[in-house]
């Protein structure tokens, strides 16, 4: 399965945080990010991670090009809500073309967290048929 991965900066930490928890289910799957999350969370996993561009130089527009073509299983995209940045990236793209592509989408820990034990059970397995 292909899973992107994205997080605003202030929830890179976050993200860190969880792919170290869920590194196990993480590593059975390819892994795409945009660049500054990617190598971040590279770093403290040792994860293998194809990374984009930073988001604010074109990698969102790379992960969405990716969930366009229906690529993309799953993507989880840790955001920050109360204090978003103009640079980062933009949440409004990434919902309506998982929404498209029936792509499941995780905006917080707690949908971050369901998608991946359920990732790890094969419930997502219907979106190979989709591809």
């Amino acid at each position: 399965m292909n899973v992107g991965l994205i997080a605003h900066d202030t929830k890179k930490k976050l993200m860190q945080n969880f792919c170290i928890a869920y590194r196990n289910i993480l590593a059975k799957n390819d892994l795409f990010a945009t660049g500054t999350t990617g190598r971040l969370v590279e770093e403290v996993t040792n994860l293998n991670i194809n990374k984009f561009l930073a988001g604010h130089l074109g990698g969102e527009q790379q992960m969405g090009g990716q969930i366009a073509h229906n690529q993309m299983d799953l993507v989880i995209f840790l955001r920050d809500p109360l204090s978003p940045k103009s640079h980062e990236p933009d949440l409004d793209t990434i919902i309506r073309l998982c929404d498209i592509h029936n792509i499941p989408l995780a905006t917080n820990l707690a949908s971050a967290e369901l998608l991946v034990k359920a990732l790890d059970r094969g419930d997502l397995e219907w979106r190979e048929n989709l591809r």
